[in-house]
């Protein structure tokens, strides 16, 4: 994907705001900079994906984003990007029973934390979306809202969307009838629909809501999201 006549010099300087704290850490004297987000962290289906990735010093990706805020199809285009131009990126998957077992937000940690050990070569600094990484000597900044504010973030949050959105289409084939291709997990509409119609699947996740209620499980609490 190179720079055309569209990408304005207003794109370039989006861009360079969005590579703010990798300057900042480069400052500082870190090389190698990795960026971490999670994606499925909201769902009632399906896995939690964490991804991180280690772009160089010159990376440029036209349109990088949040994923939220990009289609489906910009998202394939860009990824294919990030995976050949990074020095490094990584995924870690953690499954619904152990998101079950030991709650969303200690299994989105986790994910985090293996991906990042997964990584080659071995990050110096890391910028995570929202949460601090336990078990980990190396020097992280959380950012709130940092796939929107951090390119290094914005490519994980990419690659981890894209993941996770395969698995969840594969998911759909496995179990028909819930739309997981479409909703990916998502407590949307149409995805409560079928779950009334249906019944918890096997990979719906037994602590939230409403598929606790529906297997009558009152000793399981619904974990919190963000404590």
């Amino acid at each position: 994907m190179k720079l055309g006549v569209s990408h304005s010099s207003e794109e370039l300087q989006r861009i360079e705001k969005l590579k703010h704290y990798e300057y900042g850490a480069y400052q500082e004297g870190y090389n190698y900079i990795a960026g971490i987000d999670e994606v499925g962290r909201g769902c009632i289906a399906g896995p939690v994906v964490a991804a991180a990735v280690i772009l160089p010093r010159d990376f440029f990706l036209p349109d990088v984003n949040d994923s939220k805020l990009l289609s489906e199809k910009k998202r394939l285009q860009m990824v294919m990007e990030i995976k050949r131009k990074a020095l490094a990126w990584s995924l870690a998957i953690i499954s619904h029973r152990q998101i079950d077992k030991e709650n969303i937000l200690q299994a989105t940690k986790e994910a985090m934390r293996t991906a990042v050990n997964e990584l080659l070569p071995k990050p110096d600094f890391l910028l995570v979306d929202a949460v601090k990484i336990p078990n980990t000597e190396i020097k992280q900044y959380p950012i709130i809202k940092g796939d929107s504010l951090s390119i290094s973030i914005a490519c994980a949050s990419i690659v981890a969307k894209v993941e996770r959105d395969w698995a969840m289409q594969s998911y759909d084939l496995i179990y028909p009838g819930y739309g997981f291709g479409r909703h990916k997990g998502y407590a949307t509409r149409e995805h409560i629909i079928a779950l009334q119609s249906l019944g918890p699947s096997p990979i719906h996740r037994c602590t939230f809501e409403p598929v606790r209620s529906m297997l009558g499980d009152n000793e399981i609490s619904q974990p919190s999201l963000f404590e």
